[in-house]
């Protein structure tokens, strides 16, 4: 019997267009990803540099794009949010049943374009749903490394056999079966969090 349910954000509330920064990238003159590129994505992704830091590193790889470009470029990711996912989650969250956690690799860069699109009455809409709310950038850890599952689970005072976990990359999902949580690596396009329940 699940107590709780953990959710990430992109492609399972919010829609994502993960090869739209990618084409930016290429254009900008992108080839190979180098260890100290996928390193500093990382590195923001955990909150261990702010967002003006970050940008003038990126600025270092791609030396023709403006730091402007490389932030629309960057946040070119994010797209919009389903009203009717809003209502889902607010609808289990009137209910009661379920603790629910939101664990999400966000970046602060990420997040202020997630609010602008969504408009802040809308996220605060969102946001409240939750129990617990954590950002990857605001806690210093990152799916799919083992010390963020248990991090919530200690932090809520959890039990991994009574959790579940819904994420849409397999790298994620495998991770945090690893630490006993119950998972489903819900296929983007194909399925959709409002199936939630018939999927635990």
């Amino acid at each position: 019997m699940f107590k709780n349910i953990i959710f990430d954000f992109g492609d399972i509330f919010i829609n994502l267009d993960k090869q739209a920064p990618l084409i930016a990238m290429e254009k900008w003159g992108l080839k190979d990803v180098q260890p100290s590129f996928t390193n500093l994505l990382f590195s923001y992704e955990k909150g261990l540099l702010d967002s003006e830091t970050f940008l003038s590193k990126m600025s270092k790889y791609f030396p023709t794009a403006t730091i402007q470009q490389i932030k629309t470029g960057w946040n070119s990711i994010i797209l919009d949010f389903p009203e009717y996912r809003l209502e889902f989650i607010e609808k289990m969250a009137e209910e009661k049943e379920y603790n629910l956690i939101l664990l999400s690799n966000t970046n602060a860069l990420h997040i202020e374009k997630v609010i602008e699109n969504m408009g802040e009455a809308r996220f605060e809409r969102f946001k409240k749903c939750f129990d617990q709310f954590y950002l990857s950038h605001e806690i210093n850890l990152r799916k799919p490394d083992t010390e963020i599952y248990q991090f919530v689970l200690d932090s809520t005072n959890l039990k991994a056999s009574e959790t579940f976990f819904v994420d849409d990359t397999q790298e994620n999902t495998l991770a945090s079966e690893k630490s006993g949580i119950t998972s489903w690596n819900l296929q983007v396009g194909k399925e959709d969090i409002v199936e939630l329940i018939s999927k635990m």
